[in-house]
C-alpha cells in the first residue's frame, strides 16, 4: 500500500523559495502519477501541480504557474515541489496524493493523503 510523506515547509519571507518533498514508501512511485495539493486556512484543499509517473506530463494551477515546478525521481521514489517567488497567498498546508491522471487542473486524489508539510510566507 501507497504511503506518503511530505517535508520540507517552513516560515519564509515572500520572494524567498521552498522546495517541498514527497516520499513514498509500501510500493514504487513507477507506478503512480502524483498530484500535490494545499489547504489554506478556512479554505477548501485545491490541487496545485501534478506530474505524470514518468514526469513528462505536468499541470499547474493558475496561481502557480511561472513560480513552482514539479519534478520526481522515482529511483529515490520522491517528488519535488520547488516554488520560487513566494508570496502571502500560498501560505497553505501542502499534500500529496496519488491520482489518476494528470492532464490539467483540477485533479482528484485516488488515494490517502500525507500528513501535510506547512508552508507560511509572511513578512
Amino acid at each position: 500500500q501507497l504511503r506518503l510523506v511530505e517535508s520540507g515547509g517552513g516560515l519564509v519571507q515572500p520572494g524567498e523559495s521552498l522546495r517541498l518533498s514527497c516520499v513514498a514508501s509500501g510500493d514504487s512511485l513507477d507506478y503512480y502519477t502524483i498530484g500535490w495539493f494545499r489547504q489554506a486556512p478556512g479554505k477548501e484543499r485545491e490541487g496545485v501541480s501534478c506530474a505524470s509517473v514518468s514526469g513528462t506530463s505536468t499541470a499547474y494551477a493558475d496561481s502557480v504557474k511561472g513560480r513552482f515546478t514539479i519534478s520526481r525521481d522515482n529511483a529515490k521514489n520522491t517528488v519535488y515541489l520547488q516554488m520560487n517567488n513566494l508570496k502571502p497567498e500560498d501560505t497553505a498546508d501542502y499534500y500529496c496524493a496519488a491520482i489518476a491522471l494528470c492532464l490539467s487542473l483540477p485533479v482528484r486524489p485516488i488515494g490517502s493523503y500525507g500528513p501535510g508539510t506547512q508552508v507560511t510566507v509572511s513578512a
